[in-house]
This record gives C-alpha cells, sequence and structure tokens, in this order.
C-alpha cells in the first residue's frame, strides 16, 4: 500500500479539452488544483482509494483498482457552470492483499480533510471503500456525538458474517462498532442477489431499506418519503453509492451488473435530496471497473452523479 500525493502544478489524472481561460470556459481540469494543508476550509477534495482486494475477497471480478484514475478521467471535461474551491489530494494504493492497511491510511487522509473543514469526496475502488470511509468520519471531530446516517445506494447490503471483511462486510463491521448511534439505510436492494440470511441480519440490525422494484421514475414519492424519513434521523449523513445500484445497460462497468436495477433518475433524486439537507459530511463512488466498462459509460454515468453533488452540496453547519 501506498500513498501517491499530487504535489507538483497541475493535477495527475486531470487533463481535457481547454476552450479559454475565462470562467466562462470553465471545465472540471482547470478547477481542480493540488492539495496542500493550507487549503482554504470549505473546499472539496477528491481522494483516491485503488482497490480491489475485497471485490477479491469476495469473490467478485478484479479492475475496481483502476476506478478512481477512470473516474478522474470522466470529470475532467465536464464544464461547470461557475468556479468552485476543488483539490485533489492523490491516491491510496492497496497492494496485493493488504486491504485493512489501506483502509485506516484512507481513514486517516479523510479524517484529516474533515478535521480541516473540507468535504471529501473518495473515489473508489471496490465497496471495501465504505469502511475506509467510515472511519475517517467516525474518528473525526466533526462526529463528536452527532447520530450518523449511512445511506448505502446499491443493490447489495454488503452485510455478510464472513470472518475475513471483505467488500461485502462493511456495513455489518460498522453496525457492530457502532450499534444504535447509527442509522443505515439502503435504496436498491436486489432481492435476487441477497439471500435470506442476509435480509434476516438486515431485519436484526434494523436496517431500513428499499427494494429495486420499489424505485423506479413513476415511485418518486415513496422513495422521497423513503429518504427524508432517513435525514430526519439523523444528524451527519456518509453517502455511499454502489454503481452496481443502477441497470446494467446504464452502468455496465461493474463487478456484479445489474439484471434490473434503479433508473439513474431516481439515483440523482436522492443524491439531491441528501445534497440539500445540509448534513451531508462525505460521500463515496464505489465498484467502477474500467476493465468492464463499455465507452466509458459507467465511469461517466458515476462523474455526472459526483459533478451534481459537488457542485449543489449546501455544506454542513460547524
Amino acid at each position: 500500500m501506498h500513498t501517491a500525493q499530487t504535489d507538483e502544478p497541475g493535477v495527475p489524472g486531470w487533463a481535457g479539452r481547454v476552450d479559454g481561460e475565462g470562467p466562462e470556459h470553465l471545465r472540471w481540469h482547470q478547477a481542480v488544483r493540488p492539495y496542500r494543508s493550507d487549503c482554504p476550509a470549505g473546499a472539496s477534495v477528491f481522494l483516491g482509494f485503488a482497490s480491489h482486494a475485497g471485490v477479491r475477497r469476495n469473490k467478485g471480478r478484479p479492475g475496481a483498482a483502476a476506478g478512481p484514475d477512470a473516474l478522474r478521467r470522466a470529470l475532467s471535461s465536464m464544464a461547470l457552470a461557475a468556479p468552485l474551491e476543488v483539490y485533489d489530494a492523490g491516491t491510496v494504493a492497496v497492494t496485493g492483499d493488504r486491504m485493512e492497511e489501506g483502509q485506516r491510511a484512507l481513514g486517516t487522509a479523510a479524517r484529516a480533510l474533515l478535521d480541516a473543514g473540507h468535504f471529501p469526496v473518495v473515489l473508489g475502488g471496490g465497496h471495501e471503500v465504505a469502511y475506509a470511509t467510515y472511519l475517517g468520519l467516525a474518528e473525526s471531530t466533526l462526529r463528536g456525538g452527532r447520530r450518523l446516517g449511512v445511506l448505502n445506494l446499491d443493490a447489495h447490503f454488503d452485510l455478510r458474517d464472513d470472518p475475513i471483511p471483505s467488500s461485502g462486510t462493511p456495513f455489518r463491521q460498522m453496525l457492530a462498532a457502532e450499534g444504535d448511534a447509527l442509522r443505515y439505510d439502503v435504496v436498491g436492494i436486489s432481492q435476487p442477489s441477497n439471500t435470506r440470511a442476509l435480509f434476516d441480519t438486515a431485519d436484526r440490525f434494523g436496517v431500513h431499506y428499499l427494494l429495486d422494484e420499489d424505485c423506479g421514475v413513476t415511485q418518486t414519492a415513496t422513495v422521497a418519503a423513503f429518504v427524508d424519513d432517513f435525514l430526519a434521523d439523523v444528524d451527519l449523513v456518509y453517502l455511499t453509492i454502489d454503481l452496481d445500484v443502477l441497470p446494467a445497460a446504464v452502468a455496465p462497468g461493474v463487478s456484479a451488473p445489474a439484471a434490473f436495477g434503479v433508473p439513474l433518475e431516481t439515483i440523482q433524486t436522492v443524491c439531491d435530496q441528501v445534497t440539500a439537507s445540509g448534513k451531508l459530511a462525505i460521500c463515496d463512488v464505489a465498484e467502477l471497473n474500467p476493465s468492464l466498462d463499455i465507452d466509458s459509460r459507467t465511469a461517466r454515468t458515476a462523474a455526472r452523479l459526483l459533478h451534481r453533488i459537488v457542485t449543489k452540496r449546501v455544506p454542513i453547519t460547524r
């Protein structure tokens, strides 16, 4: 495991079309700058987690370690409506099977960003990134005694009771550590992708969830009410987007493509609710596997969601 820092003018991984230097021509790659400890508080900061060790342990298809760079490329040429403070703090890269070491390193980096008053946006990586992101928030000064809500947009519970942690265990690890101090909700659960044992585990831990079949574009009121109930019960939100929640036609570049999935419109609406709440402290995107993608379709979809989250987020009142 190593951490690659961006310490030269210009940011590695961020490049694209240039129409001009004025704000009317601004694109992401022109706005992103290398992160330094003296960056002004309140900025959005990208932080990569290059790992598929947890996916391998969970018997999935490896390739998500290339996700952070693919997300940067997909975001780079998207146009910005207005200038913003945005930085890149580099990538924590997991080598071999040293997943836990990488998770601790990512957690330490995320905590430092939170303590400096920033909004960390973590670019995964397999969904083992979730436990790393959680560690950063749980150990931050921002957390304090506030009630934490984890909202997972995902086809899977990732509540496996396995002796060795993987991409299938992070939320059980969080719940085991937190108990009632944490609320865990999931939007997009695929019944055929989760055993009865996993549903029983979710019920035992008091997990709230919506099935993918209840999240269609004609069911927006149901989804909105679900998210509103979640937001009303928590003080801080960690939003995690597993791209396999989307239909395979929209997101083919994941380890486990969805045969049904939740429409992109619904996922975007959920993200909008969370970003408008003034409670979103940290977010991540997981399971992008560029080797399985088609015309960068999945990467571009994820980038569009990140674009909207970062540009529309209402900051937390500290």
